[in-house]
């Protein structure tokens, strides 16, 4: 089941530009609307200007708790071009076998908007060792973020899921 996961991940490059290889063992779902991200589909940015709803699964008897971050990969910051991600959103201290509305949202979520080309959204899924709580900071700023520092700056290790959609910016309505 692992290598046929993280396969999606690794063709899409999201394994090496956003994240280390990782055997991921814990199964989320990402949906928008009625609609579930499976990695590499195409999601409309108007689809995805809502938060969407995250369900870990798992028993909610468990102790477990988790941090989800969403980035884009595909947004260089114009001081630093190099493969650094935009941040779209970060919740912490999500209880398993729930969703992310039951986590602390350290930083808000703001959909995808992408200028042009196509941009990957990614959704990271950690384990927290303990409960992240009130002295969660988000970061700086939403730009020159890496997934990868700060997993290491709150002690997080590698994920335990992952998945991505593609977006592109959308035509815009024509007006006569």
């Amino acid at each position: 089941m692992a290598a046929r996961y993280v396969e999606p991940l690794a063709v899409g490059k999201v394994i090496g530009d956003v994240l280390d290889m990782f055997t991921p063992t814990v199964q989320f779902s990402v949906h928008y609307g009625s609609r579930q991200v499976a990695n590499g589909c195409d999601v409309k940015p108007s689809a995805a200007a809502n938060k969407p709803r995250v369900q870990i699964s798992g028993s909610r008897l468990s102790n477990n708790l988790y941090t989800l971050v969403m980035t884009d990969p595909d947004a260089p910051s114009p001081s630093e071009p190099t493969m650094r991600e935009w941040l779209h959103w970060i919740v912490v201290d999500i209880p398993e076998g729930s969703d992310a509305s039951k986590g602390k949202e350290i930083l808000p979520y703001m959909g995808p908007r992408p200028p042009t080309g196509i941009h990957r959204y990614v959704f990271t899924l950690f384990l927290q060792k303990e409960a992240m709580g009130e002295g969660s900071r988000p970061p700086d700023a939403r730009s020159n973020f890496s997934t990868r520092d700060f997993a290491a700056q709150n002690g997080l290790g590698l994920p335990v899921a992952a998945v991505y959609f593609n977006a592109q910016k959308e035509p815009a309505t024509k007006r006569r």
